[in-house]
């Protein structure tokens, strides 16, 4: 599961075959400790693509 935030809208488009596929891109904001215990704040991106129903 990813929680976080949509990074930009959703491209939805269909395959050669007909199939429905979505891409979207998907930030998760992270706090860690740094080196000298400070807080870092870190942004991870994921890119999803879904297909079928899920589109």
């Amino acid at each position: 599961m990813i929680i976080g935030n949509v990074g930009r809208d959703p491209e939805m488009r269909y395959s050669a075959s007909g199939v429905p596929t979505t891409k979207f891109s998907v930030a998760v904001n992270h706090r860690r400790n740094g080196p000298d215990g400070q807080p870092i704040d870190e942004t991870e991106w994921f890119n999803v693509v879904t297909f079928r129903q899920l589109a």
